[in-house]
């Protein structure tokens, strides 16, 4: 090594470096990929933790008993995600045919521009029930493989929601723990990374739900004013998709423009545009500044990789995961630059300013 030059040798010390995160990350995922059963409803879990850690501890600081305030705000939890998930369900269904039938709508006056694109797709209707009847036997193979994957969602919902009564109760005892296993004198240091990363998840997840919640309210009142079909279902999938930062946006903004061309014509579908990009630019300009200026601010193309880092790691569920745990990672490493900063360029503390 000391035949080479200098810059090779400092090149050389940061590709080991590169390529021994790559392998420690990469066994990382793997372990998780093998794991999910146990990492997803833990994960899932601190995301309902971020989001119920008000209303426990207004309960708490009203008298009622941690293991009781605790169960009081799973039942709230269950109560509120199950009749939006009624909600939801009922609109889309309600209001699924119409959005179908506007969607092949839209899709057969693109064909009808496009001739041969129009052919192509009434070959496929002409010969769609020999289509079904072909992958038929391989469709009813695989519904045992998918009773057993919705089996599986549901055993994981149910064990997350049995670990945020439990890290809601616990959550003092899960610090003193993490101060016990601290080697050395880092466990100021470690309790404060960890409370500033579950701040950016508490702040990402409240932020996200009431911003999904004025975008879902907004678009659906100006469909229904527009007399677009499907009105509420499409503000449900407003809601839904906004917890996947600008992708969930672009896609269920784009359905409602297409669902309002295929049934109320070229006119109201760019009134309909202009209402979602109007409530776009209403969340981009005040309503992330104004409720998520707490948070951890990531850069467009930052979020945007990191959705498609956990698409391609675990799918939907990778999706929804991924960002708040980048802003983790971003609140973790601006903690330490404070901390760094703060203790001075010897290591030590920071002396007092020169006179």
């Amino acid at each position: 090594m000391q035949l080479l030059p200098e810059p090779v040798r400092r090149l050389a010390a940061w590709c080991a470096v590169l390529l021994l995160a790559a392998g420690v990350g990469w066994v990382a995922v793997e372990l998780c990929s093998v794991l999910r059963t146990a990492v997803v409803p833990v994960l899932l879990a601190l995301l309902g933790t971020a989001l119920l850690g008000p209303l426990y501890r207004r309960l708490v600081r009203a008298g009622v008993q941690p293991s009781l305030a605790a169960g009081l705000t799973c039942v709230a939890v269950v109560a509120v995600v199950g009749g939006a998930v009624y909600i939801i369900v009922a609109a889309l269904i309600d209001t699924g045919d119409q959005i179908v039938a506007s969607l092949r709508q839209a899709a057969l006056a693109v064909a009808r521009h496009f001739g041969a694109a129009g052919t192509g797709l009434d070959d496929l209707a002409a010969h769609a029930r020999e289509l079904l009847g072909r992958f038929g036997g391989t469709a009813a193979s695989n519904v045992i493989s998918g009773v057993s994957v919705v089996g599986e969602y549901i055993a994981m919902a149910v064990l997350a929601l049995l670990l945020v009564f439990f890290f809601l109760r616990d959550s003092g005892r899960a610090v003193r723990a993490l101060r016990d296993v601290a080697p050395g004198g880092t466990a100021d240091l470690l309790e404060a990374i960890a409370r500033r990363a579950f701040r950016a998840v508490e702040g990402f997840m409240r932020g996200t739900t009431l911003i999904a919640l004025i975008d879902a309210v907004c678009i659906t009142v100006g469909l229904l004013v527009l007399q677009v079909p499907g009105a509420v279902g499409l503000g449900a999938l407003v809601f839904v998709g906004a917890y996947i930062p600008y992708l969930g946006a672009f896609l269920s903004g784009a359905v409602s423009v297409l669902v309002a061309l295929a049934d109320r014509g070229f006119v109201i579908a760019l009134w309909a545009l202009g209402v979602v990009l109007a409530v776009q630019v209403l969340e981009g300009h005040v309503l992330q500044p104004v409720i998520q200026s707490r948070t951890v601010q990531m850069h467009p193309a930052v979020v945007l990789l990191a959705i498609a880092a956990g698409a391609s790691v675990a799918g939907i569920v990778g999706m929804l995961l991924a960002v708040p745990l980048t802003a983790a990672a971003f609140a973790v490493a601006h903690e330490l630059r404070v901390r760094q900063a703060e203790s001075g360029p010897s290591g030590g503390p920071a002396g007092p300013p020169a006179s």
